[in-house]
């Protein structure tokens, strides 16, 4: 269970996967889409969802060849998960980066975590 979770769960997966639930999409339409992403990390992404079974890759017999990527339906289940838990941190960023700003100033450093004491 945990390793489907971490494989869905992922920083670029789920950036994917909600863009190949809009319909066949290429690898540059990705590249742009997912903000931040490499192409190597792309890459990556594209294989293990196609490996998972949330994406089907299609080769087009064109020159140079057209590869599309489209979701799954188990993938479109997935995604309608997805936009709940991103809904959800849309209306809670602001709330957490206070929270995260009030611990900051007032929690002790710790150790290993890159903070400066002089020198």
């Amino acid at each position: 269970m945990l390793d489907v979770l971490g494989r869905v769960g992922g920083k670029w997966s789920i950036g994917v996967l909600m863009e190949a639930t809009r319909g066949p999409v290429r690898f540059t339409e990705l590249e742009r889409a997912v903000s931040g992403i490499s192409r190597r990390m792309l890459t990556l992404t594209l294989r293990n969802l196609e490996r998972d079974g949330l994406l089907v890759r299609t080769v087009h017999p064109t020159v140079p060849p057209k590869v599309e990527y489209v979701a799954t339906d188990m993938a479109r289940e997935l995604c309608a998960y997805l936009l709940g838990l991103t809904e959800w941190a849309e209306r809670h960023r602001a709330a957490t980066v206070r929270a995260r700003d009030a611990y900051d100033s007032t929690a002790p450093p710790r150790a290993g975590l890159g903070v400066s004491l002089g020198s």
